[in-house]
């Protein structure tokens, strides 16, 4: 039986297939299209997955919605009408959408991938919550989902066993944390719903100051980790923006311009939401603990993306361990979406589990070698032992490497399959990447990819971080500037041959030149750009930067001997640089 899940229509739209229970492919459609975040039905991501199978859209036996849209429209409606007249013109804009499309995903989904049966839906934070357990390694866990909002809930706790999980409690929009983020996200002058993970970034540059004015004016928070947002300061239940004039006021200084410099209030504005995130997600952690007695969490949902947080829940948490789901956000729905009919729907036991996070398309040496062709690319191909031990003296001379192998990653981080590469003992290395080739703000940190083993000498952590989803702090001893933040932290990716050989031969290989089992590992992208998915991909934005070197498969190009790249547009505008 195979069964295919999908989300769409709102934000990341993607696909997961599973065969008989267990998961084949999943991508998001971002990747295919080359438009960031894009929310169309995943046409091209379903046609992967069932390539990936061997299958046609006739071998689906079920098709499965993240969402369920009649419940998130008569959220929509109910707003709408309990903020009328402000609600006026984001019901204009809003409705009419809704009433051609987002209603209809039957129909739609129909039209754009061509399934003729049965859509089954799943609710957006049953997806999540099934994306976190059902995925996860454990029998027996406790489970969190937090983000933006789904139909109407915003938070869910809940607990799981087997096969089955039952989600117990929730927090109701408005009041979300997810959209008291994104709330900051926007006043800082960044875009909601793409650049929460900058506002985590900025916020180690500043002091938490505002912390008190937040918890006295704007959320209500009880010992249990339930709170309520004051909506009096905010906008998004009525109006087109995330907060309003009475936010401004509040806190003395108007919307920050995206394009303007960063200052000390807007560094101690990120540190004061961080801070208070954080408080509030390890609020609701030691309840859960406390209601479960259980000694694993799940968790899943945008908000489980928060590094720092979750490093916090690791070092003062009382749970034992936690997992959380590689593609926490929407597009993880789509895999959550198949669990949730695999097995709460059809009654299945639990045969797969997510050991890594591979699950996108390879291309064969043929495929890369058409697309070298097609450009003229001049590049040297070796015996793999030989391409590992080249990449490695490069990156010791302090070259910069696009480093593109095997299965392209799921969720929003490259972790060694589509990642760029440098030594992360030359702090230069980390303004040059940030400048002048990911193109994005120079605040912005880099994440170490270690050698799983030897992670515990290099950082302080007792477990391992395969989907660099734990922050966590630099051993003082060690000098790694180009990946160590500004407080000394690090988002740390740990790296096991099992899991990705390659990419951890490669990191070996620079250990045993240099003493560091480390690398800088950034996504194969520049700023407002999808990560790269095909040989292209990689090949146009290795020549669009100023890296030095790119690595597809067993082929090494060096920048200063291709041919002059010509294009007829201008790619920074279409990517916009957001």
């Amino acid at each position: 039986m195979n069964v295919l899940g999908v989300s769409c229509f709102y934000h990341d739209a993607a696909a997961a297939l599973l065969c008989e229970g267990e998961l084949v492919a999943a991508a998001h459609e971002e990747r295919f299209t080359r438009k960031r975040h894009d929310p169309a039905p995943p046409r091209q991501a379903v046609d992967y997955c069932l390539r990936e199978a061997g299958l046609s859209m006739s071998d689906i036996d079920h098709l499965v919605f993240y969402d369920k849209p009649l419940l998130k429209f008569e959220r929509i409606l109910t707003t709408y009408l309990a903020t009328f007249p402000r609600s006026l013109p984001s019901f204009t804009r809003a409705i009419p959408v809704w009433l051609k499309e987002k209603l209809l995903v039957n129909k739609a989904l129909s039209r754009d991938l061509g399934f003729q049966g049965e859509l089954l839906y799943a609710e957006h934070h049953q997806s999540h919550a099934a994306s976190a357990f059902l995925a996860s390694p454990f029998d027996e866990a406790a489970i969190l989902t937090l983000d933006g909002v789904g139909e109407w809930a915003t938070t869910t706790e809940g607990v799981g066993h087997g096969h089955t999980f039952e989600l117990t409690d929730e927090i109701r929009f408005p009041h979300s944390l997810g959209l008291l983020y994104s709330a900051f996200t926007y006043y800082l002058g960044f875009k909601v719903n793409s650049a929460e993970y900058k506002v985590m970034g900025a916020a180690p540059y500043g002091e938490p100051k505002h912390v008190d004015t937040i918890f006295e004016h704007l959320v209500d928070l009880r010992d249990d980790g339930s709170f309520k947002l004051n909506m009096k300061f905010f906008a998004f239940d009525y109006g087109l923006t995330m907060t309003n004039a009475r936010f401004e006021r509040l806190f003395g200084e108007p919307r920050r311009d995206g394009e303007s410099a960063m200052e000390a209030f807007h560094w101690d504005m990120a540190a004061s939401v961080q801070k208070v995130t954080e408080e509030i997600v390890l609020r609701m952690v030691r309840n859960l603990h406390a209601k479960t007695g259980l000694s694993n969490l799940c968790m899943a949902g945008g908000v489980a993306l928060n590094c720092v947080a979750n490093g916090r829940i690791v070092r003062e948490g009382p749970f034992e361990k936690l997992w959380v789901q590689p593609a926490a956000g929407d597009a993880g729905g789509a895999l959550g979406a198949a669990l949730f009919a695999w097995h709460q729907i059809l009654g299945n036991e639990r045969q797969h589990r997510m050991e890594h996070a591979y699950w996108g398309p390879a291309y064969s040496a043929d495929e890369i070698q058409t697309t070298l062709d097609a450009y003229g690319a001049k590049a040297h191909t070796l015996p793999h032992g030989e391409m590992i031990e080249r990449t490695a003296a490069l990156l010791e001379a302090q070259k910069v490497v696009g480093w593109f192998q095997g299965r392209m990653e799921w969720g929003p981080r490259s972790l060694g399959s589509r990642s760029i590469l440098a030594d992360p003992r030359n702090e230069e290395n980390w303004k040059r990447v940030n400048l002048k080739i990911k193109f994005r703000e120079s605040f912005r940190p880099f994440a170490p990819a270690c050698l799983a083993e030897k992670a515990s000498e290099w950082f302080e952590i007792d477990r391992e971080s395969p989907y660099m989803l734990l922050v966590c702090q630099v051993r003082a001893d060690r000098k790694i500037p180009a990946v160590t933040h500004v407080d000394g932290s690090a988002r740390l990716q740990t790296v096991t041959r099992a899991s990705h050989e390659e990419f951890h031969d490669l990191i070996r290989a620079f250990d045993e030149r240099t003493g560091c089992p480390i690398v800088i590992n950034t996504s194969f992208n520049v700023r407002g750009e999808p990560i790269v998915c095909s040989p292209e991909d990689a090949y146009l934005c290795f020549m669009r930067t100023d890296m030095d070197v790119l690595v597809l498969g067993d082929h090494v190009l060096y920048k200063e001997e291709q041919p002059e790249l010509e294009e007829d547009f201008d790619w920074r505008e279409r990517y916009a640089l957001d």
